[in-house]
């Protein structure tokens, strides 16, 4: 039976389709699902992609969290389905408070775009289990708030429980505290990342291929759960 991940449409989304194709690519079978429905479709994992929905007129994210989508993907992460938030996916996550923390503006107060070196932290989540703790990988990224921060309490939790899925090597692009890139929740189920692992997934259009690696992941997750 073919896995299906559904990938969100809100209005201002710009990589949708670039991840349909990345969950095509890794396997599965990329389902379009429109932010106006609560319904998801019957899919097995959910990709919120990047982008700038509702123009980021507010907070990135904080108008997306109301679509009424979110509150089915909100209610089904919880009972443990896999979520990956990426770039302003993650920006939705934490507004929604699946994750902790929150996306700020870049501390150049710049757009920042650039082929990033990454180190995968965590490699136990549903997103990441392709991959070897400590591999690093070279994907885009692109945004003008992806400044990760927390509090030092939430930081020192995150860090304690291995929670941190990746961090940016080499150079800090925007800011982030202790260089995070990317984390998950206590579950492993939902992750959220400011790079761009959709697009590095074919060698025509990537730096590389290893953004790839995070839709395998799931499609593991869900075939061994």
């Amino acid at each position: 039976m073919t896995t299906r991940v559904g990938v969100v449409t809100f209005p201002g989304s710009l990589d949708d389709r670039d991840a349909q194709r990345a969950v095509r690519l890794a396997g599965a079978e990329p389902v379009a699902l429109w932010h106006r429905d609560k319904d998801l479709h019957q899919v097995d994992a959910v990709v919120l992609p990047g982008g700038f929905s509702y123009g980021d007129y507010l907070r990135c994210g904080a108008i997306s969290r109301f679509s009424p989508v979110m509150d089915t993907v909100i209610e089904q992460a919880k009972l443990g389905m896999p979520v990956l938030g990426i770039c302003n996916g993650f920006q939705v996550l934490c507004e929604s408070h699946l994750l902790p923390g929150a996306l700020t503006r870049n501390d150049s107060l710049h757009f920042v775009c650039r082929d990033q070196k990454l180190r995968i932290e965590n490699a136990g989540t549903a997103w990441t289990r392709d991959y070897s703790a400590g591999q690093e990988i070279v994907v885009p990224l692109k945004n003008g708030e992806g400044r990760f921060v927390a509090d030092e309490r939430v930081l020192d939790e995150l860090e304690a429980e291995g929670r941190v899925v990746a961090r940016y090597l080499d150079v800090n692009p925007n800011g982030s505290y202790r260089d995070i890139a990317g984390i998950t929740n206590a579950a492993g189920n939902v992750v959220g990342l400011m790079p761009h692992p959709e697009h590095a997934v074919e060698p025509l259009t990537g730096p590389t291929t290893e953004g790839l690696g995070f839709f395998t992941s799931v499609l593991k997750q869900l075939v061994n759960a």
